[in-house]
């Protein structure tokens, strides 16, 4: 826009120059204003960049310490991208030997569990068998006596039969094996 507007200054300079300039009457240096046309010309550029150079020197610092900046900012970007990329890895490998850790307790509790199980098992299965060899035992003794009431009720229901204490032991003797 400031280009834009020092081209039009400068052409509202020469424009005029250009279709006042005669080709008919010649004039020598001497005799020309030429001097004073560069004086004024000079004049005029001095001040076009009196008036335009500190705004055109602010703008373009303001612009490279601008471009600086977000260069700065870029590069904390990128840093701090790396630097969580970076934890990121750990964690992950920290989270994979982690999982390895519980992998292998695992194991080791679902052995020392199925051992458990199988010695719990172990000792209810020898419980069971102690059980049914005293229910055994307590079946023998019951059908002993069952027996032996038996013998001893049908012994003593028959009154034509004389038993004495020798025919009794005999007869449960007998029975009993």
């Amino acid at each position: 826009m400031k280009i834009k507007t020092i081209a039009l200054l400068l052409s509202l300079v020469a424009l005029p120059t250009l279709l006042l300039a005669n080709g008919e009457h010649h004039v020598t240096m001497m005799d020309s204003d030429f001097k004073y046309r560069v004086l004024n010309f000079t004049i005029f550029a001095g001040l076009v960049y009196y008036l335009v150079a500190n705004p055109i020197k602010a703008f373009f610092s303001g612009r490279s310490e601008n471009i600086s900046n977000q260069l700065v900012e870029i590069e904390e970007k990128l840093n701090a991208s790396k630097n969580e990329r970076r934890l990121a890895e750990e964690n992950v490998a920290k989270a994979e030997n982690k999982a390895k850790e519980i992998i292998s307790d695992a194991e080791k509790e679902s052995k020392l569990l199925a051992s458990a199980i199988i010695e719990k098992s172990e000792n209810t299965l020898s419980l069971l068998e102690k059980q049914l060899e005293e229910k055994q035992e307590v079946e023998v003794k019951k059908a002993t006596k069952e027996t032996i009431n038996a013998v001893l009720n049908d012994g003593f229901d028959n009154s034509d039969i004389n038993i004495d204490e020798t025919k009794v032991v005999s007869l449960i003797s007998k029975k009993v094996a």
